[in-house]
C-alpha cells in the first residue's frame, strides 16, 4: 500500500511517544517536523533521525497528505484550520478544541473543503479496549445500565517539565484527561444523550513540583475538580470524577454495568491492561486479549488508521465526528455547573468500528 506523507506540528513532551509509534506503521513515511522553536525541532528530529523544517514549509510540502497536530490545546484549531487550507487532512491531540464552538469550526471547514479531520485519543483502538468492546457487543453484560470513569491525581505540577498550559483555558482534567474516558464510553456504548454535573476550583494557584520550573507559583484559570453524570442514548447512566485535586483513591478508571454482568475496562489512557467480566452470580475473571495492539504504547494508531482510511476510502475510527462529540459533552459539564441544570447533547455520532485485525502490512481492519 501507498505511504502517506506525514508532517509533525509540536516537539513538545508528547512527541517522542509518537515519533516512537510510528515506527510500528509501515503506511506512515514522516516527511518533517517543525515547532515554533527551532532549537526544539532541531533536537527531536536529531533524536529520531528526521529532518526539521519550518511550519510553514510542512503546509508547503506537496508529498505531506496528513499534518499531525501536536501543539498545546489552545493552538489545536488554529493549526488545524491552516493545515485544511492547505489542502492537508489534520489529526491533533485532544482535546479537538478548547470549546465546541472552535472544535465546530473545524469540523465546518473541513466538510466544506472535502478534508478528514482526526484527534486523539486513539487508546480505544487498543487491544484491552476493543477486548472489553467485543464483550458488550457480545451481549454478555445484557442491557447496558450504568459504570463508572474516574481520574483523579493531586495534579500533572508534580511531573510535567512545563504544566502551566494544564491549568489554563483549554486545560484542567475534563478536557485533559476527560477525552480518553469519554471516547472509550462512546466506544463501548455509544453516544451521550444528556450531561449533568459540577465543576469547582478548590486552589487559585499552584506550586511547581517537578524540574526545571520548581517552586514556580501559576495561575488556576480552569475548573480542576469536575464530578458529573452522562445519560447515553442506549439509556446507560455513567458517573464520572476528574479531578487534579484528590491524593489519592481507590476506585478503577472504568466500569461498566449490565443487567447480566460487569465489566472492568483497562485503564483508558492505555492501550492495553486486562479485562475482567463477572457474569450475575458468578466471580471476576480476566477475558483473553486477542485483539491487537495490546503490549505497548501505539500513540499514533489514529493516524495510522486515517493514512489507511484514506488509501482504502473507508471512514477512520479517531474521527472528526467522535471528537467533536466528544468536546461537547465536556463542556456540558461546566454549563450543568453553570447553570444547575441538565444540558442536551446536540451532536451525534456513530460508534466507530471495531478493529479486530493489525493495520501493519496493508491489513485494515474489519
Amino acid at each position: 500500500m501507498e505511504k502517506v506523507g506525514i508532517g509533525i506540528i509540536g516537539c513538545g513532551n508528547i512527541s517522542g511517544a509518537y515519533l516512537t509509534a510510528m515506527k510500528s506503521f509501515p503506511i506512515l513515511d514522516i516527511k518533517g517536523v517543525a515547532d515554533l522553536n527551532r532549537e526544539l525541532a532541531e533536537t527531536k528530529a536529531a533524536e529520531f533521525g528526521l529532518k526539521a523544517v519550518d511550519v510553514a514549509a510542512l503546509f508547503a510540502d506537496p508529498t505531506i497528505e496528513i499534518i499531525v497536530n501536536l501543539t498545546i490545546p489552545k493552538a489545536h484549531v488554529a493549526v488545524g484550520l491552516q493545515a485544511l487550507d492547505a489542502g492537508k487532512h489534520t489529526y491533533s491531540e485532544k482535546p479537538l478544541g478548547i470549546n465546541f464552538a472552535e472544535g465546530k469550526k473545524l469540523a465546518d471547514a473541513a466538510a466544506a473543503r472535502g478534508l478528514r479531520i482526526g484527534a486523539a485519543p486513539d487508546t480505544f483502538l487498543g487491544g484491552g479496549h476493543q477486548t472489553a468492546r467485543a464483550v458488550i457487543d457480545e451481549g454478555a453484560i445484557g442491557i447496558p445500565v450504568g459504570g463508572t470513569a474516574t481520574f483523579m491525581c493531586p495534579g500533572h505540577e508534580r511531573w510535567h517539565p512545563n504544566p502551566a498550559f494544564y491549568y489554563e483555558v483549554g486545560g484542567g482534567p475534563m478536557l485533559d484527561m476527560g477525552p480518553y474516558y469519554i471516547t472509550d464510553l462512546v466506544n463501548l456504548l455509544g453516544p451521550v444523550s444528556q450531561v449533568a454535573g459540577f465543576a469547582v476550583t478548590p486552589r487559585k494557584e499552584r506550586i511547581i513540583t517537578s524540574e526545571p520550573r520548581n517552586g514556580e507559583r501559576i495561575p488556576v484559570h480552569v475548573p480542576t475538580h469536575v464530578a458529573g453524570v452522562m445519560a447515553f442514548a442506549n439509556g446507560a447512566v455513567v458517573q464520572i470524577g476528574m479531578s487534579f485535586d484528590v491524593a489519592g483513591h481507590k476506585h478503577v478508571p472504568l466500569e461498566v454495568y449490565g443487567t447480566e454482568g460487569t465489566l472492568i475496562v483497562p485503564d483508558p489512557n492505555r492501550f492495553a491492561g486486562p479485562v475482567e467480566y463477572l457474569k450475575k452470580g458468578g466471580q471476576f475473571e480476566e477475558r483473553e486479549v486477542t485483539a491487537p495492539y495490546a503490549d505497548g504504547n501505539y500513540r499514533s494508531l489514529g493516524v495510522a488508521d486515517l493514512a489507511h482510511a484514506i488509501r482504502s476510502n473507508r471512514p477512520h475510527r479517531a474521527n472528526g465526528s467522535l471528537a467533536l462529540h466528544v468536546l461537547e459533552v465536556m463542556e456540558a459539564f461546566q454549563t450543568a455547573s453553570d447553570t444547575g441544570r441538565t444540558v442536551a447533547i446536540t451532536t451525534k455520532t456513530e460508534r466507530p468500528a471495531p478493529l479486530s485485525e493489525s493495520l501493519v502490512d496493508g491489513k485494515i481492519g474489519r
